[in-house]
């Protein structure tokens, strides 16, 4: 009997990563491709989605010839990307947001903080669907984005017709479907999936943006995820090295891609749900919390509605800057140099060495705000800086290694922080589900279980994210009746961590400094 099989494509911010995998969640094979990233200034970072599609078509032709597969066996395919936003014109032709004109940079990256301002003007409106955006816009969501395009590059809003979150804009591209995820549309276009008139007119109207559905040619319902959109055009099938026969489930953002892999198991359960976290951790990190009800947060991202799974309320909260931010140190510092695997590595390595002399009270006069790229949770404030406290001038690598351990031991603060304010609104998290790059650092993984309190989970699967878009993919072809049973069905399991109750009082007492050192920040900010 011939075996299904499905491709899961997973856009990151450096890489389009493609994997196969059976109906039953098993990893057969994956390749990687780099995508490029233009930075014109230190608020600006675009990218040129169509080398973002020949990346992604390259991956999967790659990972399909590593499995040994034949195409004709692929039933399924789904896309998951970080949520940039791509602008096209009505025929389908790049058009710039690069201030440098160039048509190639059509695609704002997530990341882009070019749209502050805007973003802060939209929090100023006090509209309802902020309730719905932790209360505060940031600038990593679209509609600030933009705003800016409109105000600041008009030639290119009024050449545009299409514009697309990264994720739905490869499912476009794959089938011609100008469809949009209920993920991207609900978390970063202002668009209500639980009301019945989803767009919120007055509130696009208010910002300036009363001409954005048919700009950007956006449907007035978007796709629940796992959605049908059709399957490959000729084109995209010779692009990808598949057949017609192929179906596209509707996506999400990449974040969500890996909650959907580690927190999927338990749609059985929605009830206690809320017990499990999942925080899918790299160059940033999301937190991502599901819950039978709507539970605004302040400061967290959501409520959204069926973003993740059906039926089901998401609270993102994030760290705008983690993996980015321990590279940065690295590279910093005057013993650091290029932030690669390997220097990560020799710096965890002799972080245990220091600590079996040193014990817990290794640098514990050096403490660190990480909100280096503002703080997207839970105070929701892109303007916030981060704050080091205990330099000496020490300068070798034994300096670096306790400056890197104490950014560490910050991150994984930040994420109790969010957590802990997650539970004053209803969740009862004990259960971390970490997924991403940081399960490739011993410091980090342990630090997420001994700072938190929490019981860690590492999914067995080879790659949560990629597992999560397959059960969007086996949903799309019909393996599953829906896409609550292929996340049943397909999970992994996992290994788990619990925390080292003897840690428990040295991170308390770190957590303590870790709360001043935001008070204080906040009195020496109002002050100047």
């Amino acid at each position: 009997m011939t075996q299904s099989l499905l491709v899961a494509v997973d856009v990151g911010t450096g890489s389009a990563r493609a994997g196969v995998l059976t109906a039953q969640g098993s990893l057969i094979s994956r390749a990687e491709r780099p995508i490029v990233m233009n930075r014109t200034d230190a608020n600006h970072a675009e990218h040129d989605s169509e080398q973002i599609w020949l990346a992604v078509c390259t991956a999967v032709r790659e990972a399909v010839a590593g499995a040994g597969a034949d195409p004709a066996n692929v039933v399924g395919l789904s896309f998951d990307a970080t949520c940039s936003l791509v602008v096209r014109d009505a025929d389908g032709q790049p058009v710039t947001v690069s201030t440098n004109g160039e048509d190639c940079w059509d695609t704002i990256v997530w990341l882009d903080h070019r749209a502050l301002a805007e973003a802060d003007e939209c929090t100023s409106t006090g509209h309802p669907v902020l309730a719905y955006a932790g209360g505060v816009m940031s600038p990593e969501m679209e509609a600030p984005k933009l705003m800016w395009l409109k105000r600041h590059m008009p030639k290119s809003w009024s050449r545009a017709g299409r514009m697309f979150d990264l994720a739905d804009f490869l499912s476009w591209k794959a089938t011609g479907s100008l469809a949009r995820s209920q993920s991207t549309l609900t978390c970063k276009w202002t668009y209500l999936a639980h009301a019945e008139n989803g767009w919120q007119h007055d509130f696009l109207a208010t910002i300036g943006l009363e001409d954005l559905i048919d700009k950007a040619a956006l449907p007035q319902k978007a796709s629940p995820v796992g959605t049908d959109l059709g399957p490959l055009t000729a084109t995209a099938a010779e692009e990808l090295g598949l057949t017609t026969t192929c179906r596209v489930g509707a996506g999400l953002i990449d974040a969500h891609a890996g909650a959907l892999g580690v927190l999927g198991a338990f749609a059985h359960d929605i009830k206690t749900i809320d017990h499990h976290l999942a925080l899918a951790a790299g160059t940033s990190s999301c937190v991502m919390a599901l819950s039978a009800e709507d539970r605004p947060t302040s400061g967290v991202w959501g409520p959204y509605f069926g973003a993740v799974l059906p039926g089901v309320w998401l609270n993102e909260g994030g760290q705008s800057a983690t993996g980015a931010l321990l590279d940065h140190i690295i590279r910093w510092h005057s013993a650091g140099g290029e932030p690669g695997p390997q220097m990560h590595y020799d710096i965890a390595q002799r972080i245990i060495e220091l600590r079996l002399r040193e014990g817990r009270a290794l640098a514990d006069r050096l403490h660190v705000l990480p909100d280096f790229h503002g703080n997207r949770s839970p105070l929701g404030n892109p303007f916030a800086l981060g704050v080091i406290s205990g330099l000496t001038l020490d300068s070798d690598f034994d300096s670096l290694c306790r400056l890197y351990w104490r950014a560490a031991v910050s991150i994984a603060l930040g994420v109790r922080h969010i957590l802990e304010t997650l539970n004053t609104r209803g969740y009862a998290i004990d259960t971390l589900h970490v997924t991403g790059g940081h399960t490739k650092n011993a410091v980090l993984m342990e630090l997420y279980a001994d700072a938190t309190g929490c019981t860690v989970v590492e999914s067995s699967a080879k790659d949560a994210t990629l597992l999560g878009m397959a059960m969007v993919a086996a949903t799309a072809a019909g393996l599953y009746p829906s896409l609550d049973a292929a996340c049943v069905a397909m999970q992994q399991g996992g290994r788990e961590r619990a925390p080292d109750a003897a840690a428990r009082p040295q991170f308390d007492k770190d957590y303590r400094i870790f709360l001043e050192m935001l008070r204080q920040r906040q009195i020496i900010d109002a002050m100047v």
